[in-house]
């Protein structure tokens, strides 16, 4: 069986520290740091204090993330300096990852401001991976009032090369065919994990484009820089890059899958169709963390975005399960019930709560033959997934 091809989003939240500091500044009624030369730092009249981050004016001033503060008071002395809030920034990072996580179940977080979302195999949901990179940005803006840049390609090194182009709130592609154009011309001390020290060192060797380091004989290369380093280097120069996205999943409290649709929907068939991939997917995650629900729930948005209703329903099961057939029967009950049948739908998701590793003792709705079968069934999925990948195979509809 043919893996599909990987796809991979890399999300970077624009100037981060500065933009959720702007966030809660505006809740309070005070100025946006966004619009004006402001920098988050410590005082600036210690000499330890360096500049945090920047807002855009500020950069225009030459203002240096990194440099000390006492400068970029030189600079620009009617500079706005706003303190750290780290617990603040704690808080943002959660929920900017929370969005993300609708997206898809496979989300590797980089660090507190940027994360690589798996999308391979989300094409049922998200056939057009623009659209879904647009909804991330729309979200992200209108839900938590900052920016993000979203980066897509088929290996994380070319999505985080192409998150970091023109900014704030962009979306950008860097495929195969695309790096001669977009990769190959920037300066070879742009390139991913390139430090300044190395990138001196290839400007003196005559290396001062990533094309020219993609081009450069790896024998003079090793020489100047070591044989891993150079290889390293190399690859990334010619786009390779064959590392993973690594899930961590999050302190098992419950698994949840939700998205949003390209387009208002109102067919009740297609929302089931939704209903039940989300349920697949969350339903497949917590099985191989070794745990079954309890509970079941539905949510469903209306609306646009900044006119939105919100509403969800839940179920306790009689039983924990862990069996998608089981899981999926109970979203769409709890689905049908929920929703009107005409008022078209931007939003839907399942949560699977009240989690547990005990192993199951009653009866469940299904006889225990059939229920055999279905677990044989997610063992067979979960395995052709795991040597193939999240899109070797996809269920049905269920028998009518």
């Amino acid at each position: 069986m043919e893996e599909e091809r990987r796809l991979i989003f890399h999300v970077d939240v624009n100037s981060a520290f500065l933009s959720w500091t702007s966030v809660k500044r505006l809740r309070e009624g005070k100025s946006d740091l966004r619009n004006v030369p402001a920098i988050i730092s410590g005082d600036p009249g210690l000499r330890t204090s360096i500049v945090a981050a920047k807002s855009i004016p500020a950069a225009k001033l030459g203002i240096h993330t990194g440099e000390a503060s006492s400068m970029a008071m030189q600079k620009c002395p009617e500079l706005v300096v706003a303190p750290p809030d780290r617990a603040w920034y704690k808080e943002c990072s959660r929920r900017f990852i929370a969005v993300c996580r609708d997206f898809t179940p496979v989300l590797e977080q980089a660090s507190i401001d940027e994360c690589y979302l798996d999308m391979t195999g989300m094409g049922k949901l998200w056939p057009d991976p623009l659209r879904a990179a647009a909804a991330i940005r729309e979200r992200v803006r209108t839900e938590l009032g900052f920016t993000v840049n979203v980066g897509i390609a088929h290996n994380k090194l070319l999505a985080k090369m192409a998150s970091d182009m023109e900014k704030p709130d962009k979306t950008h592609t860097l495929f195969e065919d695309e790096i001669p154009r977009k990769l190959w011309p920037m300066p070879v001390g742009k390139l991913f994990l390139v430090g300044g020290h190395s990138a001196d060192r290839l400007r003196k060797a005559g290396i001062y484009t990533i094309g020219d380091l993609a081009a450069c004989d790896m024998a003079s290369l090793s020489s100047l820089l070591g044989v891993k380093t150079a290889q390293l280097y190399h690859d990334f120069a010619n786009g390779i890059d064959p590392s993973k996205v690594l899930d961590h999943p999050e302190e098992a409290k419950g698994y949840s899958a939700s998205t949003t649709t390209e387009e208002d929907l109102a067919d009740r068939e297609k929302l089931h169709a939704i209903l039940r991939e989300l349920a697949d997917t969350a339903a497949s995650r917590m099985r191989r963390d070794g745990f079954r629900t309890q509970c079941v729930g539905v949510k469903i948005r209306s609306g646009s975005f900044s006119n939105r209703t919100n509403r969800s329903h839940q179920k306790k099961l009689s039983q924990a399960s862990d069996i998608t057939a089981e899981i999926t029967g109970a979203a769409v009950a709890l689905f049908d019930e929920l929703w009107d049948g005409r008022t078209p739908l931007r939003l839907i998701g399942i949560s699977l709560t009240d989690v547990t590793k005990e192993q199951a003792v009653q009866l469940s709705l299904f006889g225990d033959d059939q229920r055999e079968k279905e677990k044989k069934a997610d063992a067979a999925v979960d395995e052709i997934r795991r040597k193939f990948g999240g899109g070797a195979i996809h269920r049905g509809a269920p028998p009518q």
